[in-house]
């Protein structure tokens, strides 16, 4: 096992393209690191370079104790899963699996004993004869990883190794690599533009936009304390909910105006984030996540903690209901909003034009919401999250 240190590391293209842009991560021995960012953010190129497949235009790569820039890539003892299985089709599982320890000349009888062990790990001991094109997409991705794991390398490099698989498949694959990851110990970076993947898997996520990492953290922490407007609307599903707002002052209370209706945020607010002080009478970026809202009538509505609108959209999802209602308050119209929106192929992002933003909140399905109907929302105002408009950085979001 080995760690990873990234520092200041660039990619350019001979065209003029930079793919990636001083990017600094430290990975420690045995954690399990995901780079996650929409398509063309530069995660794939950034794994590429420590995997030694892409040259190196600016910056270092250390793995263990070896700076690793000008090295070749099998020299570098870390083992890549593709998003293609990239499986011999003329080969059984077993075959496969012994392929590389073959051309290192290991031992029969060392190849047997991995090759078994790495097949009891993933659950491959009664496939070992098969072909890959007898297997399924899950098993053929365990064969893939096994190859790797029996090499016994010191650092793992995955990139979005499920994104060919059904949903449900992805779920149980999601969980056993985790599992695989945890009882190896072996470090780990894992790339997916999925961000549900990334919250679930790592023990860090790195964010990455246009090959410039955003955040680094623990999962929590990113959804808790995004650092940025892309952070935020990135990070969750669905995404947070994020207006243009006026923040005002009244003895000491701060207050949210959303458009018509005011939010009046908690005691101590200005204590515990007193560089909101500095944005009292301007505009100010509120984002909420949908559940930090709930139906008013099955909480209770709190004076100065509703929104009143109109259902615009129910989706009952079983476990919770979500509600989609437009406020008057004024879209967020940044780079980071419109890349979020190039992303989900969105023309705008999060406004409806007639309605000025329509919000989603996450209601109890014991919720019985229907559309056109007005509905009172109670808005956890503990948990708003505040953004300067102009920068789009987080306003004391500690």
């Amino acid at each position: 096992m080995a760690e990873i240190v990234i520092e200041g590391l660039g990619k350019v293209y001979p065209d003029g393209t930079r793919a990636v842009d001083g990017l600094s991560l430290e990975v420690q021995d045995g954690e399990f690191l995901v780079l996650v960012g929409p398509s063309g953010c530069g995660k794939t190129t950034a794994l590429r370079m420590v995997a030694g497949l892409e040259d190196v235009s600016e910056g270092t790569i250390r793995i263990g104790d070896r700076v690793v820039n000008d090295m070749p890539a099998r020299d570098r003892d870390v083992a890549m899963v593709f998003q293609s299985y990239a499986l011999y089709p003329h080969l059984n599982v077993y075959e496969n699996i012994a392929f590389g320890l073959r051309l290192r000349k290991l031992p029969k009888t060392e190849i047997d004993r991995r090759v078994r062990e790495v097949a009891k790990v993933l659950e491959l001991g009664e496939h070992l004869s098969r072909k890959p094109g007898n297997l399924s997409g899950g098993q053929r991705q365990r064969v893939a990883m096994g190859r790797a794991i029996v090499r016994e390398p010191r650092a793992f490099l995955m990139d979005e190794p499920l994104s060919n698989l059904d949903a449900k498949l992805r779920v149980q694959m999601r969980a056993q690599i985790a599992r695989i990851q945890r009882d190896l110990g072996v470090t780990t970076v894992y790339v997916t533009h999925d961000q549900t993947e990334a919250m679930t898997l790592g023990d860090r996520v790195a964010v990455m936009k246009r090959g410039v990492l955003q955040q680094v953290g623990p999962p929590q922490e990113l959804y808790d304390r995004p650092d940025n407007l892309f952070v935020a609307g990135f990070v969750g599903s669905p995404g947070m909910n994020l207006m243009c707002v006026e923040l005002t002052e009244d003895q000491g209370r701060l207050r949210v105006h959303v458009a018509d209706q005011t939010l009046e945020l908690p005691d101590g607010l200005l204590h515990r984030r007193p560089a909101l002080r500095g944005h009292v009478g301007r505009k100010v970026v509120v984002g909420i996540r949908p559940e930090d809202m709930e139906d008013a009538r099955i909480v209770g509505a709190t004076e100065g903690a509703t929104l009143t609108s109109v259902a615009d959209l129910v989706e009952a999802m079983g476990s919770d209901v979500l509600v989609h209602f437009p406020v008057g308050a004024s879209p967020v119209v940044t780079e980071d909003t419109r890349e979020l929106a190039r992303e989900t192929g969105a023309d705008e992002f999060p406004s409806v034009a007639d309605h000025g933003v329509v919000c989603v909140g996450r209601f109890s399905p014991r919720t019985h919401v229907f559309e056109g109907q007005t509905i009172t929302v109670a808005v956890d105002t503990e948990r708003i999250q505040f953004f300067d408009p102009t920068t789009g950085i987080a306003i004391d979001h500690t």
